[in-house]
């Protein structure tokens, strides 16, 4: 899934529920939001993303196309947006004047393949798991749509690293180490992405994509610590 920010839910285990903590007005929601993602990326991945309005999808869910966009203020963010926390995740981390912000985006990214980790152990049919993602990534890549979304979610990353970094360097958004800073980092994302759907082959259990991914990703992390490790530290 495209850069890990798209809610992995969205090809859950079937009978996922809310937690029972939730209260019931709350559940219905999460219920509805559900219902909607999960029958969003089924047709889309049937048909494309292009033939499928969002009138059909109400429709389909029993729902009017004003409580679709009630949840979802754009027909992309139905299936790929930034999980809710992220960024506030992100901010904290870099902000945290004891870590370097390499490491800082590390914890970040792990965090992400955790989510991805977690739900392939829930499959039971892994070959199908990994075909899975691989379709959404490949609907992701081919739809120009949501192709532009993808930019839009890392631009609002990037803005956010930038600006933590800025603030932790008694600098401004605008000076140019920041910047350059957010950019790399955030660059990281990508290289996990594409480092996910390389060994998501359907062959490696969840545990041997983990490694395997960790391991490239901390490669190219290493090549950023070299220059970035006496950036406000």
């Amino acid at each position: 899934m495209s850069s890990h920010t798209v809610d992995w839910s969205a090809l859950r285990v079937p009978g996922t529920e809310a937690p029972a903590a939730v209260g019931r007005r709350e559940r219905r929601k999460l219920a509805t939001r559900q219902l909607l993602v999960d029958t969003a990326v089924e047709m889309f991945l049937e048909r494309g993303f292009d033939t499928v309005t969002v009138v059909e999808i109400a429709r389909v869910c029993g729902v009017s196309p004003t409580t679709v966009f009630n949840h979802f203020p754009t027909k992309e963010s139905l299936v790929l947006d930034l999980p809710p926390g992220l960024l506030a995740a992100l901010r904290a981390a870099l902000a945290d004047p004891g870590t370097p912000p390499v490491q800082a985006m590390l914890h970040v990214l792990a965090g992400e393949l955790d989510n991805l980790i977690t739900w392939l152990e829930a499959q039971d049919d892994q070959v199908w798991a990994a075909a899975a993602v691989q379709r959404f990534e490949a609907m992701v890549r081919d739809t120009p749509a949501l192709r532009a979304h993808h930019r839009n979610m890392l631009a609002r990353m990037t803005d956010a690293t930038r600006d933590v970094l800025a603030r932790r360097a008694g600098l401004t958004p605008g000076d140019p180490e920041p910047q350059i800073a957010a950019v790399a980092l955030v660059g990281l994302w990508s290289v996990q992405v594409d480092s996910s759907c390389k060994h998501l082959d359907g062959l490696r259990s969840p545990a041997e994509v983990r490694d395997a991914v960790t391991a490239e990703v901390r490669r190219a992390a290493q090549l950023l610590a070299t220059g970035l490790a006496a950036f406000a530290t």
